[in-house]
């Protein structure tokens, strides 16, 4: 069985993910958040899952959550102290595979009217350029996903990749197409491996998202 934990595991795109990795039949589940046993209770009596209450910037609880774990997805990649607690912890426990869900203009590579109107949306990067950076330090196997402005749709789950160096311009993706790039890099983790990637909805190239 392949070993998965989500930490933040009641995030929106948990939400999406959680049932797509569980129709994997070969995949445990191990659900990380405050509260998890409360707030994720449905998954209680699946014997795929476990429930763990946790909070990220504590050492030892992630310890007993990441041992023997096989893939860890962090559901924000925006703080530092977390970032680099899981990096320590996975290389404590020889855990290499890591998936991130971040956002996007930590390298500046958002163009334009979108990237101006970003800027002033998101103000100071400088702290989620450091956390972006631990990770891209940590010379753990990892995948950073730089979402564009998230959204939620079950009739949209089309995205595009855009690699690392290429210029961001589109606007928006819905959660739950990112869901299923993770159950996807998850069922194949060679997929997008050691890299920094954008996730977009393809041709929505506007001045802002469409939801603004």
């Amino acid at each position: 069985m392949k070993k998965v934990i989500l930490l933040g595991a009641t995030s929106g795109i948990a939400k999406y993910l959680i049932p797509l990795l569980l129709e994997q039949n070969n995949v445990e589940l191990t659900l990380f958040a405050r509260q998890a046993r409360r707030r994720l209770s449905e998954y209680s009596n699946n014997s795929r899952v476990m429930l763990v209450d946790g909070n990220w910037n504590n050492t030892e609880e992630l310890v007993k959550a990441i041992a023997n774990q096989d893939i860890v997805y962090l559901a924000t990649g925006h703080f530092v102290s977390a970032n680099q607690n899981i990096v320590k912890v996975m290389k404590m426990e020889s855990v290499q595979r890591l998936i991130v869900a971040g956002g996007l203009g930590i390298y500046d590579e958002v163009t334009g009217e979108f990237g101006e109107w970003n800027a002033r949306m998101m103000g100071d990067y400088s702290k989620i350029k450091r956390a972006a950076k631990v990770i891209d330090d940590s010379g753990l196997d990892y995948t950073f996903l730089r979402m564009a402005w998230l959204y939620n749709n079950n009739q949209h789950s089309e995205y595009k990749i855009i690699p690392q160096g290429e210029p961001f311009n589109d606007t928006q993706v819905t959660r739950q197409a990112v869901a299923l790039l993770v159950s996807r890099i998850i069922k194949d983790p060679n997929l997008y491996s050691k890299s920094s990637i954008g996730v977009a909805e393809p041709n929505t190239a506007w001045t802002k998202p469409s939801f603004y």
